[in-house]
């Protein structure tokens, strides 16, 4: 039997099959029909506003012949895209079969559905003679650019900015309760002067809250103004009408977005280009702490708990493999790969209009369903894991040698201050520590030999590698 006979339809990507739980709340807004059901509900609106006006023009119609809609009926026109389910899937695919025209076959799916209104509504309405009024002066990137906008604004705000802000959350939560335990730093791979788990945790915090930021504070663009950007069509019919201010209202009032007012057929896409840079940036964040903690994991700094009854290898019982943030990391990447086309591909255009960027931005689910993976997986093996005390401390006991720092730097400000015997601070600390393993009575013996004041000596002497923190605490509160 071939695997395209069985029923349901296998899915081909990983999204809509393996991983289709975690990343099924996007369907809702970045579907094939979630974008159908969102151009319909800009037609309608469209509808409504030509017919009934705005503030602007006294709430009269604009285009002359139509009278303004009752409330009645335009409630029935609003039902039309909150009603688009199974059967309303089945009617646009259908039209789409013969229009190969996807918001051409929106257009006479609404169609279709104003020749039921006086069953509906239960009387003679209106409604019933106005398809002319339906896309009118639109042209497709009209309906378009407005829907896509408000299908990427609702994913992200709904789902993915959600997603985003409960690893922040978490990490905000373990950078306070971590923010005094001590760990060694390794810098190029080599012990360094210690810092604490919370302040490492709480520097991931502060990088993902200013991109998070600029992605919560992103604008979403959109334009209605015709075929090349001109109102050409509206003043052609309705010249007597400010078809800019209409268009600037419907845009800002109507769709909830920023106006664009000067564009060829298509709106730009800068914005778009924008918010994918900005969430890729955050992905390669994230990215960089999956691999930190992956790093910790095997180091021992971090411990896992196991999942009970799970395998973490086919031939090896002990393991207790990584997989979250390994599988983070994979998807992640995934996401970046395909949000960077997307934003370096969209802002380009051929003229007034080339299709190129239609069927880029249908991968657009993809590129931010990735991402969403990612920052599931992520979320779960943060919750998973747990500082690991005693490596922490054995490893900060065995590393002595990095009290070297704090030392030289006391010796230079002695020898500015005019104490004898501080001379060539950084070579003298080099001899004694630099390829030796040191100990506490190594590093106090060392102290001993330098005319320190009794204050500074002190000082020094009570430090050990799980005390030489600085302010790391302090920096914590500092995260946001």
């Amino acid at each position: 039997m071939k695997l395209t006979d069985i029923t349901p339809a296998i899915a081909l990507t990983p999204l809509d099959g393996r991983y289709h739980a975690q990343t099924a709340e996007l369907v809702e807004y970045l579907s094939e029909p979630a974008l159908n059901r969102e151009r319909m509900r800009v037609e309608v609106e469209w509808m409504i506003m030509l017919a009934n006006g705005y503030a602007g023009n006294g709430w009269k119609p604009i285009v002359p012949g139509v009278e303004p809609l009752t409330e009645q009926e335009q409630a029935f026109l609003r039902a039309i895209p909150e009603e688009f389910g199974a059967e309303g899937i089945r009617c646009h695919a259908a039209h789409e079969a013969v229009t190969h025209h996807d918001v051409k076959a929106v257009e006479y799916y609404i169609d279709d559905q104003l020749d039921k209104a006086a069953d509906v509504l239960g009387h003679p309405t209106q409604l019933t003679g106005l398809k002319t009024l339906v896309h009118f002066a639109c042209t497709s990137e009209d309906i378009n650019n407005l829907s896509t906008a408000r299908c990427v604004k609702n994913a992200v705000e709904h789902v993915w900015l959600p997603g985003a802000d409960a690893i922040v959350d978490l990490l905000a939560e373990q950078a306070e309760r971590f923010k005094d335990l001590p760990l060694l730093s390794l810098t190029h791979g080599q012990p360094a002067t210690p810092t604490t788990l919370g302040k490492e945790l709480a520097v991931y915090v502060y990088r993902l809250n200013r991109q998070i930021g600029h992605v919560r504070a992103q604008q979403y663009l959109g334009k209605i103004n015709g075929a090349t950007g001109t109102f050409g069509a509206h003043l052609a019919a309705v010249p007597d009408v400010d078809w800019i201010d209409v268009s600037r209202v419907f845009v800002e009032d109507r769709m909830g977005l920023t106006w664009n007012p000067l564009t060829t057929q298509i709106e730009s896409h800068d914005w778009q280009a924008e918010l994918y840079g900005t969430m890729s940036h955050a992905n390669r964040i994230m990215h960089n702490l999956c691999v930190d903690v992956w790093m910790y994991i095997s180091r021992g700094v971090f411990a896992q708990v196991p999942v009970k009854g799970a395998t973490g290898s086919s031939t090896m019982p002990h393991k207790v493999n990584p997989i979250r943030f390994e599988n983070a990391e994979a998807n992640f990447e995934i996401s970046c790969s395909l949000l960077d086309t997307l934003a370096a591909t969209l802002v380009e255009s051929r003229w007034q209009r080339d299709l190129t960027d239609s069927t880029t931005q249908r991968n657009i689910g993809s590129a931010i369903g990735y991402s969403v993976l990612a920052l599931n997986n992520l979320l779960g093996g943060l919750k998973s894991i747990h500082p690991n005390e005693a490596v922490i401390a054995r490893e900060l006991d065995e590393n002595w040698e990095v009290l070297g720092e704090p030392i030289q730097t006391a010796m230079r400000a002695c020898e500015l201050a005019g104490l004898p015997g501080m001379d060539k601070p950084y070579e003298k600390v080099k001899e004694l520590m630099r390829g030796h393993e040191i100990g506490q009575r190594d590093v106090e013996a060392f102290i001993d030999s330098l005319a320190f004041d009794a204050a500074t000596a002190a000082r020094l002497k009570a430090l050990t590698p799980a005390t030489y923190v600085g302010d790391a605490a302090k920096l914590v509160a500092r995260d946001r």
